[in-house]
């Protein structure tokens, strides 16, 4: 049997599980496995600045492509604890990372040692399993369990931390012979599927709520090809965005308070029958009034975890499974019930949402300087295409990006969905860039969220990973001041200040182009809604050329309030803007405004 450091089996481990790529910092703990990643080679590295970037990176670069578990490394102690946001959105978008940790020699565990903490412990609640390695024998089967629970059920994150000396003991293992476990997902009967149809031959008004579980069991095409055969309008949720395109005759547009289209909480509102696959219920989606979500129409919900059955609100009938296993079910009962003649014509109700789609839109042409940030959508409209892959975060940027752009595939919006923590863009966005390559990929930020992890561009610039990165401005915290005006306030939200050493951009403050610059990478500043799709055009050469991420920054009006529900309550969304009330005011909307 070979022999080898229980280090160097788990770098085995990891490339016979399918990864060849790895996000992370080296430090004393650790640096044994940094050894073996070395010497066993297989897998890449890509030094990250700060290790919860590493973290988000390895979130970025899972999300980009079916199959992907994103790896992220760190020593003991603090990168453990930094980590602990990256476990925490991963987990609360099914998202599988796998984040390993260096600690303190096992007898050392209890003796207060230096970076020690107990980081399985903290991690437990955000991950699906967290274990401390006390043996070196142990550790391939820790690792192989790790990679059969982030890929069964409901996937998520898993932590591995590893004493130093548990990595640096010699263990038998053969390499050759090993093989991953076999994956679990649970799966509708078919007599499940066909109690689930007979809601929807019983219904007059169906929706189809398509989640990021469908994106998750790589089932958009079967999303659509339902959706198809027996003519049901989609709404999609923020994390299920791209599983049937924007411009497809059954895409009746998103619902919900904040991240959510005027025609589709119409269409919505005028259901009467919803059949969720795999979605949450999330709170954005639905709002704290459940009354005016449910009232008046019937549920299915179909989703990998038992336990989110019945959680948010008691569906009228609820299937375990995974969404490709479901919608296979119900594309086989739907050409059957269509060959015997006995699926409804709903096309008179599908018509109605392409009807409110064409209607019911928001305007985003203004000329006014600074810029209103609707036209920066506008412009990112007209500047990326249907290639276009978008990662966002949190905010009045990420909440007007899901009014105003459009996404065309599945995995083509890498969005924070719960956790949304300011930062997570610039590192996502990097992962996203490394695991898919060939597709362009556009970041969106507000200036918050840009500062938070900024010093990760220089990562990009290091390793060559060129994107564009849209920022748009208004020095201020603009989610949080809207969501102050409630309370009557407008307290600690202000950024602005007059920059000393850039005294032309008056009182926005920090200047993001010198310290991109400085970073190792190109920025431009846009003011000029004018020469904004200029910039971005510029920003993708740029980005070609010298193979780095461009930032182009636009200036914003310091206060715009975007459209939500005051009363996070999905019927009742107030809009602060006017509306589009003839074509040029929304040029770019996915249907010609209709007047």
């Amino acid at each position: 049997m070979p022999r080898m450091t229980a280090a160097a089996a788990a770098v085995e481990i990891l490339k016979r599980e399918g990864v060849t790529q790895a996000f992370g910092v080296p430090g004393a703990a650790i640096n044994p496995f940094y050894r073996e990643l070395k010497n066993v080679g297989g897998v890449n590295h890509t030094l990250a600045r700060h290790v919860e970037g590493a973290s988000h990176m390895a979130e970025g670069y899972t999300r980009a492509k079916a199959g992907n578990i994103g790896v992220c490394i760190g020593t003991s102690g603090p990168a453990g604890t930094d980590m602990i946001t990256g476990l925490y959105s991963a987990i609360a978008d099914s998202i599988p990372i796998l984040c390993i940790t260096g600690q303190a020699p096992v007898s050392k565990l209890h003796k207060e040692d230096f970076q020690a903490v107990d980081i399985a412990t903290i991690a437990k609640p955000v991950t699906k399993a967290a274990t401390t390695v006390l043996e070196a024998a142990q550790v391939p089967g820790v690792f192989q369990q790790a990679f059969h629970l982030m890929r069964s059920g409901r996937p998520g994150p898993v932590l591995i931390d590893l004493p130093i000396d548990v990595q640096l003991t010699e263990i038998e293992f053969d390499p050759e012979t090993y093989e991953p476990l076999p994956v679990y997902k649970p799966q509708a009967t078919r007599a499940q599927a066909a109690k689930a149809l007979q809601f929807l031959l019983e219904s007059e008004r169906p929706l189809i709520v398509a989640g990021g579980g469908i994106i998750n069991a790589d089932a958009s095409a079967l999303l659509v090809e339902f959706a198809e055969l027996i003519n049901v309008p989609v709404i999609s949720t923020l994390m299920g965005w791209g599983t049937i395109p924007d411009d497809h005759e059954l895409a009746a547009g998103m619902v919900g308070v904040q991240t959510a289209h005027r025609y589709g909480n119409a269409t919505f509102l005028e259901s009467d029958f919803v059949l969720g696959i795999g979605n949450r219920w999330a709170n954005r989606h639905t709002g704290y009034n459940l009354e005016a979500y449910t009232k008046g129409r019937k549920f299915v919900h179909v989703d990998i975890e038992p336990t989110q059955l019945g959680k948010i609100f008691a569906p009228d009938y609820g299937i375990a499974s995974d969404a490709k296993a479901a919608l296979e079910l119900f594309i086989e009962l739907a050409k059957e019930l269509k060959a015997a003649g006995e699926l409804p014509d709903f096309s008179a109700w599908a018509d109605s949402a392409q009807e409110r789609k064409a209607t019911l839109q928001r305007r985003t042409h203004f000329d006014a300087i600074p810029m209103k940030p609707q036209r920066v959508y506008e412009e990112m409209n007209k500047a990326f295409g249907p290639e276009t892959r978008y990662v966002t975060t949190i905010g009045l940027s990420q909440i007007a990006a899901a009014q105003f752009l459009h996404v065309y595939k599945p995995r083509h919006w890498i969005n924070c969905g719960q956790a949304g923590p300011l930062g997570w863009t610039i590192p996502a966005a990097i992962g996203a860039a490394t695991a898919d390559p060939e597709t362009p990929v556009v970041a969106l930020s507000g200036d918050y969220d840009f500062q938070f992890m900024i010093e990760e561009l220089a990562v990009a610039a290091q390793h060559k990973v060129p994107y564009v990165h849209v920022l748009v401005n208004n020095a201020y915290l603009g989610l949080i001041r809207q969501a102050q005006g409630g309370l009557g306030i407008n307290f600690e939200v202000n950024l602005e200040f007059e920059n000393i050493n850039t005294p032309e951009i008056g009182v926005y403050g920090v200047d993001h182009v010198k310290v991109a610059e400085g970073l190792g990478v190109k920025a431009i500043r846009v003011e000029d809604p004018e020469k904004l799709g200029e910039a971005l055009e510029e920003a993708k050469k740029l980005a070609v050329e010298f193979q780095v991420p461009v930032v182009v920054e636009a200036i914003l009006e310091r206060i715009t309030n975007i459209a939500m529900s005051k009363t996070v309550d999905m019927s009742d969304v107030t809009e602060f803007e006017d509306l589009a009330t003839e074509p040029g005011h929304a040029p770019t909307a996915i249907k010609a405004l209709k007047v």
